[in-house]
């Protein structure tokens, strides 16, 4: 009875992901949007809002100190749920640790502490915790990601078939050159984005990811559409969507712009780092996360000071013109070209650059009797990092220095390293998940020309702010913040 009953759920698993239950999802996925265009969002939506929401808010809000009890109740369970989750192993709440030392990191900088929106704060940790709980302790958000992740692997495989066409087999499936196997999945997601694009469904799923973190961050429509648009498209990229409006923006918006911009990577580039044997599943909760999270720091470090002037009711994303869907593709592939060849420039230059770093160091630690090299001096650096992480002790090297190559040089350097390490069985499972958090960012010395060149085209007239704010950015966006509430529970892995 046992074994039917196994073999009975081991098949479900599977038809739920690849069978007819995948279908049943989606079709699921597309009645549930039907209804809520046509008769949620006009009808139902403001009769809950009228006659549920609204009464409950200006009951709440009567109450004396009914928000400190709001919040001082969600922090007791949270600590009595963290108490229980983590009774086998307490080591696991040191990530939570690492959090505040975080916050106070960004507390010390702030550029304004009386101004701090502390909602905003407040907000950001908890959507990350809550998206915590739904990918890593629940059994079924852990399976949906899986399945998300298994249909992205299976996406990059017809992009590793379309580049063997072009380059030949023995360069992508033999031997797995960087710039013919890894960097092909960028041609066919930027042509499929574009595809999206052109029939305003990406459109559609930023603004009502931005709509939803400013509803309930209470930071600006700009600066959340822009922290949304970001999980599926770069630092250059993302702007766009606002471009008539960025010459309005305050300075805590520009912030929070370049914040959320080194703090997540695009979707085109993301395909690549799989190749590298990064899950699909990690790096898609690593980019969602980083949404409110880079608003959450960012608002901590430079908070709003000054009179926003755009509001919802006067911004439209603008729409990306394109004469059919075909040229919106053709575009979308000849853009990746120009990313691809912008990445393959950077890797070989910063690699070089690290090359002759090295040799340096090599010849002065010749002089004294010590070998020296800039991947041994960023991992003693970083070992206190990795450790706030939840790294064990005696991986923290090893991820110390991933984290400072990639802070230092860039993303897909230190995703190669950590390729050679899990090749070398120098990380665990749970270790490998919280590195490729880490390193999931496109925070690097490279990155700042990108942003500086880039806003400072978009708006010409914000490029003292530019430059008096990139630093911030820099340092409030490269990922050690906005997933350390993730590792606590990564054992359930």
């Amino acid at each position: 009875m046992m074994n039917g009953t196994t073999a009975v759920e081991s098949i479900a698993k599977e038809t739920t992901c690849n069978g007819y239950g995948f279908l049943t999802i989606l079709y699921s996925l597309y009645v549930y949007c039907m209804f809520y265009i046509y008769l949620g969002k006009p009808i139902l939506v403001p009769i809950v809002h009228k006659n549920i929401w609204n009464p409950v808010a200006i009951f709440l809000g009567n109450l004396r100190y009914g928000t400190i009890l709001f919040y001082v109740s969600l922090l007791v369970l949270t600590t009595a749920y963290l108490a229980v989750d983590t009774i086998d192993n307490r080591n696991r709440l040191i990530p939570i640790s690492g959090l505040f030392i975080f916050l106070l990191i960004g507390y010390v900088f702030c550029t304004d502490r009386s101004k701090i929106a502390w909602r905003t704060v407040t907000w950001g940790i908890i959507l990350q915790f809550v998206f915590g709980l739904m990918t890593v302790r629940w059994v079924v958000g852990r399976n949906v990601l899986q399945c998300v992740g298994d249909k992205v692997n299976n996406l990059l495989g017809y992009s590793f078939e379309g580049a063997a066409f072009a380059y030949g087999d023995d360069l992508v499936f033999t031997q797995g050159i960087f710039a013919f196997k890894a960097l092909s999945s960028i041609y066919l997601t930027s042509f499929l984005v574009n595809i999206l694009y052109y029939y305003g469904i990406m459109q559609k799923a930023v603004g009502a990811i931005g709509n939803f973190l400013q509803w309930i961050m209470g930071t600006s429509i700009c600066e959340s559409v822009n922290s949304a648009a970001n999980i599926f498209l770069g630092m250059s990229e993302a702007p766009l969507l606002l471009a008539p409006y960025l010459k309005d923006l305050t300075d805590s918006e520009i912030h929070s712009i370049m914040t959320a911009g080194f703090a997540t990577v695009s979707g085109s580039v993301m395909a690549a780092y799989i190749t590298y044997g990064a899950r699909a599943q990690d790096l898609i909760t690593s980019s969602i996360m980083s949404a409110p999270a880079a608003l959450c720091f960012s608002k901590l470090m430079v908070p709003q000071t000054e009179e926003v002037r755009i509001h919802k009711n006067n911004v439209h994303t603008i729409e990306i013109e394109y004469q059919s869907v075909m040229d919106a593709a053709s575009r979308g592939a000849i853009d990746a070209f120009k990313i691809v060849i912008g990445i393959i420039a950077s890797v070989i230059a910063f690699l070089a650059f690290v090359y002759c770093i090295n040799g340096i160091l090599a010849w002065l630690g010749l002089l004294v009797g010590t070998a020296w090299s800039l991947e041994v001096i960023v991992g003693k650096i970083f070992i206190p990092v990795s450790y706030l992480m939840g790294v064990p002790w005696e991986e923290c090297e090893n991820v110390g220095i991933l984290i400072g190559i990639k802070t230092m040089v860039n993303e897909f350097v230190a995703f190669e390293r950590m390729h050679v390490m899990i090749s070398a069985d120098l990380l665990s499972e749970r270790t490998k998940v919280i590195a490729t958090y880490a390193i999931c960012g496109f925070s690097n010395p490279g990155s700042i020309g990108i942003q500086m060149s880039a806003l400072g085209t978009l708006m010409p007239n914000k490029r003292d702010a530019i430059a008096r704010l990139v630093f911030r950015a820099f340092l409030g966006g490269p990922g050690l913040f906005h997933d350390r509430l993730y590792s606590w529970g990564i054992d359930a892995r």
